[in-house]
């Protein structure tokens, strides 16, 4: 399925950069994180992430309240590559069953069954149609930096949950894109976990 979003009235627009006006709904930036700021190395591997083994011990609790995702071009293809289509002779389903928003100027694979909606453009009517569909529950920004550094350019990011690895990896793709100083984000917790993450849970001031 293919979207494409022209514009949108002010009234909206205003609403959208204060979504806790009608819902507690947040749009959440939710990523595992070197310590130096990167969320994949040079040659766009995971390896440094996977060799914690397991699932992060975060994700169950989060995933329950996710009510519609948003997924970069990049991403979306990593997933496929690395993982869904790994074997071509055994292709693994869409992990999601929350309907899936995936940003991109190019024509990308399609996955049978799966609700996945390609858009480009403007992010902001893309958001208003997700908070439709999300409903109460949250808006999870999957990746990659510089998605979410759309929707923070719009008011539209709430929240940054990091789970931060005790790895550095020098260079790579970076967490974000965007500058952040004045206000500063406010930190609502920080966690550790035997695993050797440590969850930051951030909140985007305006």
């Amino acid at each position: 399925m293919t979207a494409q979003h022209d514009g949108f009235d002010g009234g909206e627009q205003n609403l959208r950069r204060h979504p806790a006006v009608l819902t507690s709904m947040k749009t959440q930036y939710y990523s595992a994180v070197s310590l130096d700021g990167y969320i994949a190395d040079e040659n766009h591997s995971l390896d440094w992430l996977f060799q914690f083994g397991g699932e992060d011990p975060t994700y169950d609790t989060f995933i329950k309240d996710v009510g519609a995702i948003a997924m970069g071009s990049s991403t979306y293809e990593w997933v496929l590559r690395n993982d869904l289509l790994a074997d071509p002779d055994n292709p693994k389903p869409w992990p999601y069953s929350q309907p899936s928003w995936i940003f991109s100027s190019r024509t990308l694979r399609e996955l049978p069954g799966a609700d996945i909606r390609f858009v480009k453009g403007d992010v902001g009517p893309v958001h208003a149609e997700m908070r439709k569909v999300a409903g109460d529950k949250n808006i999870w920004v999957v990746g990659g930096g510089d998605l979410a550094g759309q929707f923070h350019d719009q008011g539209l990011l709430d929240e940054m949950i990091l789970m931060m690895a005790p790895v550095i990896l020098s260079k790579g793709a970076p967490l974000f894109t965007r500058k952040i100083t004045k206000p500063p984000l406010r930190v609502v917790s920080v966690t550790p976990y035997p695993e050797g993450f440590t969850q930051i849970h951030l909140e985007v001031q305006r």
